[in-house]
């Protein structure tokens, strides 16, 4: 039996005898690699074998083939591929345990941290806009112009019509008065002017004369001065008695008392038949077109107060209405008693829908600010650091501090500096238990009642 050896494929094969190989090959043991033999080398190999050449085997032909180059980048890409892949996948599910591990966090935080339901009435939203500061006061109102008419002569009085609250206007007659009395006395006083003229003519006739005489010398200067001077005693009783007539004849006019100005009859102080003497009062009018607010001011206030302030006020009997006037006078003494000094505010009432003596309270405007973020001042709450607000953020209770300027009392706003925007809202409702980081949530709103069946109903 022959052995040969199969250089390609490094297997020795098993021969028999008589020249036939067998199926089964050996495994030959791993030796280092070595250049294949060519047909040369295989033929000397050949001849040097004692063995016949016609048992060896034919070379078998060279199977082996180049490594093709592109087969290495493709396998650098393919892993390249895979290892993205791998490193895409495992970030996802890492990222997925990241948003489970936070979700869950959240849930557990949201089951410890409180969450308080609050009404639609416990938050307020910041607004914009300025601010009045204002100094309140309290006081009756008058009118700036009233008249009280009197009488000017006696007499009865004959007529008069008009009662409190009838309007009135300028020169309208108020009281006739009896006027024989009157028309009498300037019927004496032109006949007294009628005798004067006389005298005074019957006066520069003689002075005439007189001057013609003392031309003439038959009569002395003396003469003719004392002519001369009745002429002028006679023309003085002449104006007298000018002057008399023009008495009576006002006098006369007096007996018809008019109205000295448009407006309203206050009182009125006489009836008919009664008789009036001179300076008593006849009738009250009021001209309530402007009227006049008398304020009582403490005197360590007044230095607030200035001409021209604003004034606000109220009046019982109006409801929510407002009416406003301006600071004309300020009083320059206090009020004995009070120290308090008067502060007198026009208002004008064009529609004359105030009445003198009416009580009013208001106020002045004594500064204003700038438009600024508003918080009402329920809202804000008095902490060591300073004033705070418990503003919501993402349904989240966050205190919030702030910086405060004017303050109006009355009216429960104050100017915030810094700290707030408009828009923001904060609680203004004192709720016991609610603290920063507590979570909010707002109570639906009601239902509207439903209506009757009967209403709902189609009418036929």
């Amino acid at each position: 039996m022959r052995i040969a050896v199969n250089g390609s494929s490094g297997r020795r094969a098993v021969c028999c005898r008589h020249g036939g190989a067998l199926p089964e090959l050996l495994p030959a043991r791993r030796r280092p690699a070595e250049p294949r033999p060519g047909a040369e080398a295989l033929r000397r190999l050949q001849t040097k074998n004692p063995m016949k050449n016609e048992t060896l085997p034919p070379p078998a032909p060279s199977t082996a083939r180049r490594p093709r180059r592109w087969r290495a980048p493709l396998l650098v890409l393919v892993v390249l591929g895979l290892a993205g892949g791998g490193w895409t996948v495992m970030q996802s599910k890492q990222q997925a345990a990241k948003a489970a591990e936070q979700q869950a966090s959240k849930k557990k935080e949201q089951e410890k941290t409180p969450v308080h339901e609050l009404a639609q009435g416990d938050v307020a939203a910041i607004d914009a806009r300025a601010l009045a500061i204002s100094l309140p006061l309290s006081g009756s109102l008058a009118p700036l112009t009233q008249a009280t008419i009197k009488a000017k002569v006696s007499g009865e009085i004959h007529a008069t019509t008009l009662q409190e609250g009838q309007s009135v206007a300028a020169g309208q007659i108020l009281v006739r008065l009896d006027a024989a009395d009157q028309r009498a006395r300037l019927t004496q006083q032109q006949a007294m002017l009628d005798e004067a003229q006389a005298r005074l003519s019957m006066a520069a006739k003689n002075e005439a004369n007189s001057q013609a005489l003392l031309k003439q010398k038959y009569i002395s200067q003396t003469a003719y001065d004392t002519t001369q001077n009745s002429v002028d005693l006679a023309r003085a009783s002449v104006k007298s008695a000018a002057a008399m007539v023009d008495i009576a004849r006002i006098a006369l006019a007096d007996t018809v008392i008019r109205a000295p100005m448009a407006g309203i009859v206050s009182k009125r102080h006489v009836q008919a038949g009664e008789k009036v003497a001179p300076d008593m009062p006849v009738y009250t009018i009021v001209n309530l077109a402007q009227l006049t607010l008398e304020a009582p001011v403490p005197s360590a206030e007044i230095p607030r107060i200035k001409l021209g302030q604003d004034v606000h006020f109220k009046v019982d009997g109006f409801g929510a209405r407002d009416f406003s006037g301006k600071v004309t006078r300020i009083n320059p003494t206090t009020e004995s008693g009070s120290r308090a000094m008067l502060v007198y505010i026009a208002v004008d009432n064009g529609d004359g829908a105030l009445r003198g003596g009416m009580f009013a309270k208001g106020s002045i405007v004594t500064e204003r600010s700038s438009v600024a973020p508003l918080v009402p001042l329920t809202a804000v709450r008095n902490e060591k650091q300073g004033p705070v607000v418990y503003a919501l953020v993402n349904n989240k209770v966050v205190e919030q501090p702030v910086t405060l300027g004017l303050r109006n009392e009355d009216e429960g706003y104050a100017e915030v500096k810094s700290g707030l925007v408009p828009g923001a809202r904060v609680i203004v409702a004192k709720l016991d238990g609610v603290k920063p980081g507590h979570g909010v949530t707002f109570a639906a709103p009601a239902a509207a009642p439903a209506a009757p069946a009967a209403v709902l109903a189609r009418k036929d």
